[in-house]
């Protein structure tokens, strides 16, 4: 292709990006956002009774509003898109644990909702969850772990898998301009997301197009990258939060890191599998009350894949509160 076409094209694209991020800005967000210090923080809230179940999102991910509608027959619900992510202002604190729970008391505070609170930790927001749960064990009843990583883990993680990181972080970066120049946009107008994840149409058009707006933003992926430089800071800083007595805590286990398919052969699957098993073992030692539960035909993306496990694990730990009143 010529490149004065390919430069056509790019301009197209980058045109299309910026009309249709202007008009999206124009709509109002489906939650509220309030300032929590040099950054204002969405949050959106459904359902009404007692305990609050928190959630707390995946590294890049905004998959909440897929799992809200089914939790809010259970409980009121909170979910946040963290600093950066969906209507969320980027911030410019470092994107590691210690901060996120901090942002996230105080958005609660100021937002008045009131514990006690359910949390329930999807990937790295297993991370976010466990060090909430030890800096405000009073507010805290029980704990959803989805797929969690454990710090002993991640810290000593094999030179394969320390590339594979760096692999995502590339990923990251090229997106960010991906983003810009439009190009994110077009996949999600010719359906790709959910022709690389047909089990994205279970969940309603409305839903799906919040958690898309997001990917479509190049301060989504540059936060992704920002969260996974500091993976390990994060993994630091949540190792003090490792005895949680006798609280409730669920840790759903996905049967692969990632469902085996042509592409999964370039990557060191085997060890990714090997890694998750040794964390699991460490995951369900946090509590002397802990259930594992098995994801039967999921990879890593269980909101995604089986949100149905996250849905009876929330309603565990509401039956083990409830027996104790």
């Amino acid at each position: 292709m010529p490149i004065s076409i390919q430069f056509l094209l790019i301009v197209v694209t980058t045109f299309y990006q910026t009309i249709a991020s202007g008009t999206e800005n124009r709509q109002p967000p489906p939650g509220q956002l309030i300032d929590v210090g040099q950054c204002k923080l969405h949050f959106y809230v459904a359902g009404e009774a007692s305990p609050t179940i928190i959630l707390d999102h995946s590294l890049g991910g905004v998959e909440g509003y897929f799992l809200i509608e089914e939790l809010s027959k259970l409980a009121r619900v909170f979910i946040c898109d963290r600093a950066g992510y969906g209507w969320s202002d980027c911030s410019p604190y470092p994107r590691n644990s210690q901060q996120i729970v901090k942002e996230l008391d105080t958005l609660l505070v100021r937002a008045g909702i009131e514990p006690p609170y359910i949390l329930v930790g999807n990937s790295f927001g297993s991370y976010n969850v466990r060090l909430y749960a030890h800096l405000f064990p009073q507010k805290v009843v029980g704990i959803v772990l989805t797929d969690g990583l454990h710090e002993t883990g991640m810290l000593e993680m094999s030179f394969l898998l320390k590339a594979l990181k760096l692999f995502f972080i590339s990923g990251f970066a090229m997106s960010v301009l991906g983003s810009m120049l439009g190009i994110v946009r077009l996949l999600k107008v010719f359906g790709m997301f959910e022709l690389l994840k047909p089990e994205l149409n279970r969940f309603p058009q409305e839903s799906r197009d919040w958690v898309k707006r997001s990917f479509c933003r190049p301060k989504h992926w540059l936060t992704m990258g920002r969260e996974m430089m500091n993976l390990d800071k994060s993994a630091r800083q949540v190792s003090i939060a490792k005895h949680f007595g006798t609280m409730p805590i669920v840790s759903i286990k996905a049967s692969s890191f990632f469902k085996p398919s042509f592409w999964t052969l370039f990557i060191p699957l085997k060890s990714a599998n090997h890694l998750r098993e040794k964390m699991h073992v460490e995951l369900c030692n946090l509590s002397t009350d802990c259930l594992q539960m098995e994801a039967s035909k999921s990879g890593h993306f269980v909101w995604i894949d089986r949100p149905d496990v996250i849905i009876d694990a929330v309603k565990i730990i509401l039956d083990k509160i409830n027996a104790l009143h």
